[in-house]
């Protein structure tokens, strides 16, 4: 079965490895006997799914959730059932992916006019001549 991440992009579930792990905080007893937390791997470097450009771009967006071979980690341990928590995995992947997959606009760097220069210099003029006109000499 495929994961949709976007239009023309989806992912194989065989190509996530989930585990499930002891997890910490509530639970009572059960957490200390139950692994629930999930822990999901990816591997970013290799997937077949992913086009060159996104998975550089995915690589980087991971920072230290992905090693060095290029797999990507994921714990999820929020919820109190392995389902929940696998499906809160696959769904922090797939908007990982998605930031990834987002093409920033492509900005020209642009420099003020002139007009916006001058009404710049005569704002400061302004305020320097309140300002100026504040200091106290007075005359008695």
């Amino acid at each position: 079965m495929a994961i949709p991440i976007l239009p023309g992009l989806s992912l194989a579930e065989s190509e996530l490895e989930v585990s499930y792990i002891l997890a910490s905080g509530p639970g009572g007893q059960n957490v200390n006997k139950v692994a629930t937390a999930a822990q999901l791997r990816f591997d970013a470097a290799r997937s077949p799914s992913l086009p060159e450009r996104v998975r550089a771009r995915l690589l980087e967006v991971a920072g230290s959730r992905a090693t060095r071979d290029g797999v990507i980690v994921i714990t999820a341990r929020r919820f109190r059932t392995q389902m929940r928590n696998r499906e809160d995995a696959i769904e922090r992947l797939a908007e990982m992916i998605r930031e990834a997959a987002h093409r920033p606009a492509f900005r020209v760097a642009t420099r003020p006019g002139r007009a916006a220069r001058q009404r710049r210099l005569d704002g400061k003029a302004h305020r320097a001549g309140i300002k100026r006109g504040r200091s106290g000499r007075f005359d008695d």
